[in-house]
């Protein structure tokens, strides 16, 4: 104490030093508190710079795994379009010649086409003649004469058909005539021989 008043520094009452002491306990506490809280954050955001970190390798290294194949993929796709695009020229010529050539073809194609049509039809309508004609000769000769006159679906001649029908008209009209006479004869006879009888029965 005494040095202390020999120095001109006023002593600190006992009081005021555990005042000041507690003070500072309890600002060191709380610096402490605070300086633990930043640590954690300091932690948390280690933690998430590191994850942030390896994922930008991730995708850094995805990035360039994608740019490598890209790169080859057009590497490839001039490769082959400096191989391919001659090979195509080429080819499209080619196809453009027998196009031409077909086209100049193509008329003697379809006469020819046309021709056949006309022998294939020609042939089946002969063929459909044939088996006409083939099945009218075996028809009965009672069935042909009445399609001949009764019909207009026989395979005859229209002059033929109406001789054959003027001739059944001619022959009808002489049964119907003969078979008039005959009844009207016999009518007269049975109607004289009833006038005959009761005469001589009278």
């Amino acid at each position: 104490m005494a040095a202390v008043r020999a120095r001109g520094i006023q002593p600190v009452p006992d009081g005021l030093a555990a005042v000041s002491t507690v003070k500072l306990e309890a600002a060191l506490k709380k610096v402490s508190r605070q300086a633990a809280q930043y640590e954690h954050h300091m932690k948390d955001l280690e933690s998430q710079l590191a994850e942030s970190l390896s994922n930008f390798r991730a995708i850094d290294g995805l990035l360039q795994e994608a740019f490598a194949g890209l790169r080859r993929n057009a590497q490839r796709a001039d490769q082959a379009l400096s191989k391919q695009v001659s090979h195509i020229t080429e080819e499209l010529d080619s196809s453009m010649d027998s196009l031409t050539l077909l086209a100049e073809d193509l008329p003697i194609i379809q006469g020819q086409v046309a021709d056949i049509r006309a022998a294939y039809d020609s042939g089946r309508n002969k063929a459909q003649s044939l088996l006409q004609d083939l099945t009218w000769l075996n028809t009965d000769f009672y069935e042909r004469w009445r399609l001949i006159i009764f019909t207009s679906s026989s395979p005859v001649s229209w002059r033929w058909r109406a001789l054959m029908r003027l001739l059944f008209a001619i022959s009808f009209a002489i049964f119907v005539w003969l078979t008039w006479i005959t009844v009207w004869g016999g009518y007269r006879a049975h109607r004289g021989g009833q006038i005959w009888g009761e005469r001589l029965m009278s």
